[in-house]
This record gives structure tokens, C-alpha cells and sequence, in this order.
């Protein structure tokens, strides 16, 4: 039986009065945004105009001829990272670029995709989420797609500059990604852009629907002083689930017989039997983040010294639904509370504050010494109070909530080729412990030599999800005290441009946390209290002769204790032969291969709708099957048009592979898109 928690009811009239009003604001900033960008452009259109008295006496607008002006360098589109690093835009055609022309817009070489897009991806390796040290939210198998801050960027344009980005998906649908950033002033930088992704896909109920809204602002004052970077950052990720394939429905996929020469009502993927076809996921999220510092003794010429006190803040709102009109069938997550809908929902709230000093000097190097606080506020609308099979009570509370301060530093220095670095954070007062280190130094010899190594160290609480979770499912309730999660690691990087680059670590993890079936099927966290060593070593090599180029990477992967619950493949590969050049005059630039994909069998984790993560699994193995794909790439000046035949060989033999137990791989498919560039 449930119980209304009164504290909740308070929680719930706070958020209903900030929210609208935050909500307001934000419409507010956006139509002020929106102004800004038309009054810049009216502007320009009207900067070339002169006023000249026409014959009545009265003022005519007369244009006035018009100047070739030089087209700023494509290095003056500067992209700015949340830690300042700063990149231009980059309009060439690389075998990167086409990496990373997908649903992430990143190079997923250890993800291996479900078979629609916008779903999620199984893990070839493990993610190693960024430096933290509070839980993470849950539903950790939709964030592959979710901006978190370090994914924002920055920017400063001599003018107006749009992206446009379009690929096709599976069936009904496409994906799109548009971008646009202007400086209003020299020192003003506003910026908004939309992801969205809608694809049906090919199997029954299987639809996805995702929207990522970004915008920011990027300013400094005239006399360099004042600097602010914020952004605001809405998004909604939605996937209906269907479970898998049934027991009836893998008979299906597996028995079909050859797409070519041989007629199969089950080449159609959409007449293979799903598990179930009346349940949907959605994982909500909304952060508002400004960083800014003012320079209490500013840099200038006489003096390399410079001293800021900054201020950061982060209020971020995440939500996460899980919705089935009717219970699973075949008892698939256990009996349920109710007999009707299924509607599981938690949410967090999560509002920090940092304040920093910045200090900075050609030769002593940056150094930045920091203190934050934190409120959290994670859970549910009631609490659950749960009554064995011998009377015995358990209550399991609807909320963990609380406040952390913390305090922490960074140093870094670069020295004639020489960088040193390091940053530290630690949970000083708190119901959670969490700490991180990092430490490392490089040597750059020039461009196309160099070497590093790090140390890290780590300890912080699993995500929220192991710690706390309620559902209408009965199986699916549980609070923990987990023992922090402790990673140690040293890797190193070696670079050659002309030969290769390598990368290699040794971790060893602690208390790792994982979620697993248990003996009623039904899947719960657990802790390993032994230690897992993990050897990983990656090497990438570029060759090129005369118009013929090959790409290869390879990581190797070694796990030692625990080596049934930190399942991964043991080898990746990817190699990719390509021929590329110039021509009608060089106004096309064209690059053709093929890209050859494969990873060795392994156990791979199963996936759960329910939480909406990948538990550990150790009867059916997945891998040791190639994945060819074929390419077309051209650059028209600064569009870049991609197509691809996925899957190639699938389209010849039988397809009989899974990217995760019960889901299976992508069919053949050609799939075309682009990326264009406007410079206004």
C-alpha cells in the first residue's frame, strides 16, 4: 500500500509556482533573443542604404554601390568549450567526418546501435561518465543522446553562421539539426539550435521521438573584464518499447529464409511478433547554467598577471516516465500493484552554486581554487510500504533529498611543449561521500608528436536508480546504502601523425554496481564487493598513398575478476579503404570506400524498459559477425553530402545478429544526409 507523503505536496506547490514563472522567463529571454537576431539582420540589410532628398523634398533611400568586401578566414568562427578551449569551424571532408555523421554527431565506434534510431546503444566498452562526485539520474540507457554541460559550446562569428544538418532514418521520418549563432556586438555572442529525430522504424512499436533545444550566450565586456557564458538547455527523448523479440517472434528472425531468391513473409520486420505493444519511455530534461567572472586584476601589456572572482550556477530539472497500459504479459516483470495502466515516474531536482577565484600568470601557470553547494531532491510521490509473505513490513521512503558542500581546485601549465595538469573535488559536509583526482602531464614535441600520461582516482555513489526505485510492478521497488564505487586508473597516449596513435590504461574498480535477473527473473541492483582489474589498449593508424588512404582502429580489452558481471568483447576493429580526390576542376572533392566492423563475441548486457538500463546477462552471446558498410562522400564548397549503403552484406544472407539479447541488429538499408554551412 501506498501512502500520500505531505512533504512531497509541499514540494509539488513550490515547483508550481517556480516553474511556471521560470518557464515564463525563459519564453521572455527567447523572444528577446529572436529580436536581437532580426533587428542584426534588418540592420544589415539597411547598412549599405544612403539617405539622399528626393524631388518633393522628402528623404529617399537609395543603395549605394556595392563593395567586394574580404570574407573573414574560416578561423575567425571560433567554437568555445565550457572550459574555454577554443576550436574554429571546420568545413573539410574527412574519413572523421563521416565517423561522425550519425544520431550522436560523434564517432560511436564502442556503441553498438539498437536497430532504430534514436534508441539506445549497447556498450562495446564501458562509458565512463565525466568527472563527478554526486549520483547520477538514472535511466542511464537514454542519456547517450542527452547534452549534459561539457556538451555545450561557445561561439564567436565575424558573421552570421548556420548549420544545417539532415540524414534520412528507417521508414517514416528523419533527422534534423539546425544551428545558428551571431555576433550582435563584438563582444555579444547569442546562439540557438534544434535537434530533432523522429523515426518509426522497422519492427512493431519501436517508434522514437527526440528533441534536444540549445541556446547560449557568450559575452565580454569592452575593457575585457567581465566575461559571462550561459546556455539554456530543454530536452525530451521518447521511445516506445516493445520488449524485444517474443519467443514467437525470435522463431521468426531466425528462421526467414534469404532476402534474395526465396519469398519470406518475415523479411517485412514489421510481420515479426514483439513482446508487447502498449508501453513508452520519456526522459525530460531542462538546465539553465551561467558562468561568470569578473578579472580583479586584469592582463595587459606590462603584466602577464591576471586575478578573477567567478560565480557558477546550474539548475537542472530531469524526469523520467515509464507508461504501460497494460501489464506485461507472460508475467515478464512479475505481478503488479495495479491491475490496470502502468505509469512509473521519478524526478530530480538538482540546484548548485560555485564560486571561484581565478588566478593566471605566463609563468607560474592557471590555477583556480573553488567551493559549491548543492541541493538535491530525487523521488516519488509516496511511500511504499511493502508486507513479505511472513507479516514482516519494509518501508521504502519517496525521496532523497538534502544538501553537499564541496571544495576543489585545478592547476594548469604549459611550458615551452611541456603541459602539466590537475584537478581535484571533494564532498566536504553531506549525506553522500564523493571525491575525484586527476593528474597528468604531456610533452608536445610539434604538431605531429607528442606523449602524455594521467592518474585518476574516484569515489562516488551509483545512480539514483540503484539507490531508489518505485514502480507499480512489485519486483521493481527497492532503497539501498550502497558502498561508493572506487576506480583507479593510469593510462597513456602516444602520438605519431604519421604512424599511429596509441592509447592504453589499466583501471582497477571497486564495489562496482551492476543490475541483474535474479532467481524470480526479475532484475535488481547488486554491488560486486571484489575488485575488477580492466586492461585497455586502443591504436589508431591513418596511411595515405597517392589518392588511396586506410583508416584502422583497434582496442584490445582485458578483464580480470568479475569477468561474468563487466561483460565486454575482448577485440573491436574498424578499417576503412577509401580513395578520394579532386574533380570537375575541383569544384567536387569525392571520397568512396568501404568501412569493415567487427567486435569478437561476448555476453552482452540485456536491456530493461522498465529502468531503462542494460543489466548483466551470461546466456546469450552476441559479436564475431562483420559489419561492411559502403560510402560516397562529396564537399560541394561547404556542403558535405554523405551516403552509405549500411550493412552491405545483410542484403545477400540471412541477418541473424543482435546488438542486445532479444533486440536485433540493423537490416541493409541506404541512408543519405548532409551538412551545410552558411556564412552570411
Amino acid at each position: 500500500m501506498k501512502q500520500t507523503n505531505n512533504e512531497y505536496h509541499l514540494l509539488s506547490l513550490k515547483k508550481s509556482i517556480f516553474l511556471p514563472q521560470f518557464s515564463m522567463l525563459m519564453r521572455k529571454n527567447l523572444i528577446i533573443i529572436i529580436a536581437l537576431v532580426s533587428s542584426s539582420v534588418i540592420w544589415a540589410q539597411d547598412r549599405d542604404q544612403e539617405e539622399t532628398e528626393g524631388d518633393s523634398g522628402g528623404p529617399v533611400r537609395k543603395f549605394a554601390p556595392k563593395q567586394e568586401k574580404e570574407k573573414p578566414p574560416v578561423t575567425e568562427y571560433k567554437i568555445i568549450t565550457v572550459k574555454n578551449d577554443t576550436t574554429h569551424v571546420d568545413t573539410t571532408l574527412t574519413l572523421v567526418k563521416d565517423y561522425n555523421f550519425n544520431y550522436l554527431r560523434r564517432d560511436d565506434f564502442e556503441l553498438l546501435p539498437i536497430n532504430n534510431v534514436g534508441q539506445t546503444y549497447n556498450s562495446l566498452a564501458k562509458r565512463e561518465e565525466q568527472n563527478h562526485i554526486m549520483p547520477l539520474f538514472g535511466a542511464r540507457a537514454r542519456h547517450f543522446n542527452f547534452m549534459e554541460v561539457n556538451d555545450i559550446n561557445y561561439y564567436h562569428v565575424p558573421t552570421p553562421l548556420t548549420e544545417l544538418y539532415f540524414k534520412t532514418t528507417f521508414e517514416q521520418g528523419q533527422q534534423l539539426d539546425s544551428f545558428f549563432t551571431i555576433n550582435t556586438s563584438p563582444g555579444l555572442n547569442l546562439s540557438i539550435a534544434y535537434k530533432g529525430v523522429r523515426s518509426l522504424g522497422k519492427y512493431q512499436h519501436a517508434l522514437t521521438s527526440t528533441g534536444n533545444f540549445r541556446s547560449t550566450l557568450n559575452y565580454v565586456t569592452k575593457n575585457k573584464r567581465y566575461r559571462v557564458k550561459s546556455h539554456f538547455v530543454s530536452q525530451d527523448l521518447l521511445n516506445e518499447e516493445n520488449g524485444g523479440l517474443s519467443a514467437e517472434g525470435l522463431d521468426q528472425y531466425l528462421a526467414q529464409g534469404d532476402f534474395i531468391g526465396e519469398e519470406d513473409e518475415f523479411v517485412d520486420r514489421g510481420a515479426i511478433s514483439v513482446t508487447f505493444e502498449n508501453a513508452e519511455s520519456i526522459l525530460l530534461g531542462k538546465r539553465f547554467y551561467l558562468d561568470h567572472q569578473f578579472a580583479i586584476i586584469k592582463k595587459s601589456d606590462s603584466t602577464s598577471t591576471e586575478l578573477s572572482l567567478g560565480h557558477i550556477m546550474d539548475l537542472t530539472d530531469k524526469s523520467f516516465q515509464f507508461d504501460q497500459s497494460a501489464i506485461a504479459p507472460d508475467n515478464l516483470f512479475g505481478a503488479s500493484y495495479e491491475s490496470g495502466p502502468i505509469s512509473d515516474k521519478v524526478a530530480l531536482e538538482d540546484f548548485s552554486n560555485q564560486v571561484f577565484l581565478d588566478f593566471r600568470n605566463k609563468w607560474l601557470g592557471h590555477l583556480k581554487v573553488f567551493g559549491g553547494a548543492t541541493n538535491y531532491n530525487y523521488g516519488y510521490n509516496s511511500v511504499l510500504t511493502q508486507v513479505d509473505s511472513e507479516g514482516n513490513q519494509t518501508n521504502i521512503t519517496n525521496r532523497l533529498k538534502g544538501d553537499i558542500t564541496s571544495i576543489g581546485g585545478e592547476y594548469q601549465n604549459l611550458y615551452k611543449g611541456f603541459e602539466l595538469y590537475g584537478d581535484v573535488n571533494v564532498i566536504v559536509s553531506g549525506d553522500f561521500e564523493g571525491n575525484y583526482f586527476n593528474a597528468g602531464a604531456g610533452y608536445n614535441l610539434n604538431d605531429k608528436y607528442a606523449i602524455s600520461g594521467k592518474i585518476s582516482s574516484s569515489s562516488v555513489s551509483p545512480n539514483y536508480n540503484f539507490l531508489l526505485y518505485q514502480s507499480d510492478y512489485v519486483n521493481y521497488n527497492w532503497q539501498n546504502n550502497f558502498e561508493n564505487t572506487d576506480t583507479q586508473k593510469i593510462q597513456f597516449n602516444i602520438k605519431a601523425k604519421k604512424i599511429a596513435q596509441l592509447e592504453a590504461s589499466y583501471s582497477t574498480i571497486d564495489n562496482y554496481t551492476y543490475f541483474a535477473k535474479n532467481e524470480e527473473s526479475a532484475t535488481v541492483p547488486l554491488q560486486y564487493t571484489e575488485s575488477i582489474d580492466l586492461l585497455k589498449v586502443k591504436l589508431s593508424q591513418s596511411l595515405g598513398f597517392w589518392k588511396i588512404g586506410l583508416d584502422n582502429t583497434i582496442m584490445y580489452q582485458s578483464v580480470e575478476g568479475g569477468d561474468s558481471i563487466y561483460n565486454v568483447p575482448e577485440i573491436i576493429t574498424r578499417n576503412s579503404l577509401y580513395y578520394q580526390d579532386q574533380w570537375f576542376k575541383k569544384a567536387l572533392f569525392v571520397q568512396t570506400g568501404v568501412t569493415f566492423k567487427y567486435f569478437t563475441k561476448y555476453t552482452a548486457d540485456a536491456y530493461d524498459p522498465v529502468l531503462s538500463e542494460f543489466y548483466v546477462q551470461n546466456d546469450q552471446e552476441i559479436g564475431d559477425f562483420p559489419q561492411v558498410d559502403l560510402f560516397f562522400n562529396a564537399k560541394v564548397r561547404q556542403t558535405r553530402i554523405f551516403f552509405k549503403v549500411e550493412n552491405f552484406g545483410e542484403a545477400f544472407n540471412q541477418n541473424d545478429q543482435f546488438s542486445a539479447p532479444g533486440y536485433a541488429t540493423r537490416d541493409a538499408v541506404i541512408r543519405f544526409g548532409l551538412v551545410w554551412n552558411f556564412f552570411l
